[in-house]
């Protein structure tokens, strides 16, 4: 298994307080908590793609609109 260096470890810290990183780990816990929601409701786990897919289309427009971010 790699080490992770000093110089990897400022990388990695950097890479985490982007704005960009952190949407993108926003949006992934949205998409999650669809998951968990849908796959309650049909009694199965309908998977991490289709829940994407379903949020994407039915969901993430007002989500980004709530947080105004904009394309």
């Amino acid at each position: 298994m790699a080490q992770i260096t000093q110089h990897d470890s400022r990388k990695i810290e950097l890479v985490r307080n982007l704005s960009l990183y952190k949407e993108f780990q926003a949006e992934r816990e949205e998409v999650l908590k669809h998951k968990w929601i849908e796959s309650e409701k049909l009694g199965r786990d309908i998977g991490f793609d289709q829940a994407l897919v379903d949020w994407i289309v039915n969901y993430r427009p007002s989500w980004r609109k709530s947080r105004q971010i904009v394309d």
